[in-house]
């Protein structure tokens, strides 16, 4: 059976459209400075959660979940993550998975088996800061791969960055514009300091949705759809 290490039995926000129960999964190969789910991260001191349990969940809860979305950490470092989805799927539920892109086998067995229905893929930099951004060194034909995976195969998707001030600016926003460019749907989000990683971030700062509305403007035209996630200024 499939141990998962967090299980939020409803959210409104983590699927778009959607009512969903969210579960997360320890492990992480990136080490971003801002995230703040550092006990994911490092999967120190996690519950162990049965993924008999979320199925039990889920059974009681049909007619008012839509489905689930599944994130992390990195959810796609599990290779027993197509079990779990298998058995979610047959009881009639949706699936968004949140991921870095750093397995794209893992995706393609995933979109093969018609397994994930909204994939969510963090661009976490331009391809020439990515491993400056994310603290480790990153294989971006990995990254490549995963995106034009999710292009090709994915049945909904969005791209997404998190925009800390001190560690991204909108020229460098605008150069994933320029990279990942007729794609879907491009996400904006903004960052709010919340256990960070590095302690550090506590002092970083996000952008006001005011900036995030300006970026957004400039990326018109390089997408289907660009979105901004960010509280009123």
């Amino acid at each position: 059976m499939v141990v998962m290490n967090g299980m939020q039995k409803t959210s409104f926000i983590d699927y778009p459209g959607k009512i969903v129960t969210t579960i997360f999964f320890g492990n992480c190969n990136f080490r971003c400075p801002y995230c703040h789910n550092s006990d994911l991260v490092f999967n120190k001191d996690l519950p162990r959660i049965d993924h008999g349990v979320l199925l039990e969940h889920l059974e009681m809860r049909k007619g008012k979940l839509d489905g689930i979305c599944i994130t992390g950490g990195e959810p796609t470092l599990h290779t027993d993550l197509p079990e779990l989805i298998r058995d979610v799927k047959e009881k009639g539920f949706l699936v968004k998975l949140d991921s870095n892109g750093t397995n794209p086998r893992m995706l393609e067995e995933l979109f093969s088996e018609d397994l994930v229905d909204y994939i969510a893929m963090d661009i976490k930099a331009p391809k020439e800061r990515y491993s400056d951004v994310v603290k480790v060194n990153v294989n971006m034909d990995i990254i490549e791969n995963s995106i034009d995976l999710i292009r090709d195969m994915a049945p909904d998707y969005e791209f997404r960055t998190t925009i800390p001030r001190e560690l991204l600016s909108p020229d460098d926003i605008m150069r994933i514009g320029e990279w990942i460019k007729g794609s879907k749907r491009y996400a904006l989000q903004q960052f709010k300091p919340n256990k960070p990683l590095d302690p550090a971030c506590m002092d970083c700062h996000g952008y006001t949705k005011k900036e995030m509305d300006a970026m957004a403007e400039r990326l018109k035209g390089y997408f289907d759809e660009v979105l901004v996630r960010a509280k009123d200024d």
